[in-house]
């Protein structure tokens, strides 16, 4: 399944995580272009990082002993950031 990622959008991925053995909780994805991208859905190996990234998504792997809230606060604050810079709202 393909989902798309809307320009300047940050979102969580951890409702996505099918397999046992994947070794984080939670994915956090960050797109900072100007352009939507498709992604594959559900994620069921730790190469989905990679080829995700390779898609020009910004890929937060968030582990067991990880502070999801602080780390997705911060991810959104940079994506904010950025979007300041650049002059969109």
């Amino acid at each position: 399944m393909k989902f798309v990622m809307y320009p300047y959008h940050i979102m969580s991925l951890g409702g996505y995580i099918v397999e046992t053995d994947f070794p984080y909780r939670n994915v956090i994805v960050v797109n900072k272009t100007a352009e939507p991208i498709k992604f594959e859905i559900p994620v069921f190996h730790e190469h989905w990082l990679q080829e995700t990234e390779e898609l020009g998504l910004e890929v937060i792997p968030v582990r067991d002993e990880d502070n999801y809230l602080q780390m997705y606060k911060k991810a959104h604050a940079e994506l904010q950031a950025y979007k300041a810079k650049i002059g969109v709202e």
